[in-house]
């Protein structure tokens, strides 16, 4: 008996589901066949509780990369804490600062025309 896991606990298998039913959304996504809609419902809710089961961190968003459909809908089920955004708001706000201050500096730098 395996007694060093439990069914609550967060780990590879669900990054493996994940990656799976991703696979799977994006086939349905990209198939040149009509697809049921039952089943395109039934793939997308098992990947939305596989996102929410998923540890954050860079295996998820390699996932995620990989996968644009799961990554639309992991955005949209992270809607109310980040917008339809997958990147933390600090570091997207510190990057609009950083390329403001570069803009800045390069109009500065900039040679006036006479």
């Amino acid at each position: 008996m395996n007694t060093s896991t439990s069914s609550s606990s967060v780990g590879p298998a669900d990054l493996v589901a994940v990656q799976v039913l991703a696979q799977l959304l994006e086939r349905l996504e990209h198939s040149s066949r009509p697809v049921d809609p039952g089943q395109y419902r039934a793939v997308a809710e098992s990947l939305g509780r596989a996102l929410a089961r998923a540890p954050a961190g860079p295996q998820l968003d390699a996932l995620l990369q990989a996968a644009p459909a799961a990554a639309e809908l992991y955005e949209n089920l992270q809607y109310q804490y980040a917008g339809l955004c997958r990147t933390p708001l600090d570091a997207a706000l510190a990057a609009e600062q950083r390329a403001r201050d570069a803009i800045g500096r390069a109009m500065r730098a900039a040679p006036t025309a006479t």
